[in-house]
């Protein structure tokens, strides 16, 4: 049988993920990355997607799955917002996510979080949301959210798998590593959760600057290099029975 590209990547690079289940005996925080319509909602801008896509819409139904029931259980969630200065692009993407704009706001399934006393929301102006919630002060909105709450183990989903939720992956299990989120001692991706871009090499060829990005393979690395810098893979989420708060 020959293999695919994709599959042949994912038998070079096996992904050993693991069931998650989180019960109210470890104080636990989830980290919604960038679920945002510039990014989600079809037609919504320079980088939505131009079609409904499959990978997507999970990541949308299971992060609003999750974040229903944090937020019964009064239990801590960030939402990163992807929010920019017209003035200020990222190369090598587009104008995207500007604030103040539709773009820059959750899509319409988790708008709603915006009202929950038990959710912050934090726009941020760059790839990686820890690097985006350092302040004027010098201070970390992020570290000081871990902190207040006490949170040990951190739950996150998102967009993209590979690179804003793997870098603020990334930059957080530094930051534990050096001390700096007691008591935060373990970070969890929840793959089901995630879901980044398809971008064809036949697209890209066309497009200036453009890079090709193969949906299902660059989510798989995304999720590979997360575990490779220390964080866990959860293809499973799910709850004990839950007491009411």
């Amino acid at each position: 049988m020959v293999l695919n590209i994709t599959d042949q990547l994912k038998k070079e690079i096996p992904l050993e993920e693991e069931s998650l289940v989180i019960s109210g005996n470890v104080k636990t925080g989830l980290v919604l990355v960038d679920i945002i319509n510039g990014f989600c909602t079809v037609g919504a801008g320079n980088l939505a997607p131009r079609e409904p896509n499959s990978q997507i819409s999970e990541m949308i139904e299971e992060s609003e799955r999750l974040a229903r029931v944090f937020c019964e259980q009064k239990w801590p969630v960030l939402a990163f917002l992807d929010s920019h200065q017209p003035d200020k692009l990222e190369h090598p993407y587009p104008s995207h996510c500007i604030a103040g704009t539709e773009e820059s706001n959750l899509v319409p399934a988790l708008r709603w979080l915006e009202k929950e006393p038990n959710v912050m929301i934090r726009r941020k102006d760059c790839y990686d949301g820890y690097i985006g919630s350092i302040q004027e002060d010098g201070s970390n909105a992020f570290a000081d959210w871990v902190k207040t709450n006490n949170i040990e183990l951190l739950l996150v989903a998102g967009i993209c798998t590979d690179i804003c939720v793997l870098d603020f992956v990334c930059s957080t299990l530094s930051a534990r590593n050096r001390g700096f989120l007691t008591p935060l001692k373990e970070v969890v991706v929840y793959s089901g959760g995630c879901a980044t871009f398809d971008f064809p090499v036949s697209v890209a060829k066309q497009t200036k600057d453009g890079l090709a990005h193969p949906q299902e393979m660059m989510h798989h690395v995304g999720l590979y290099m997360a575990k490779g810098r220390g964080a866990k893979i959860a293809n499973e989420v799910s709850f004990c029975e839950m007491k009411k708060p």
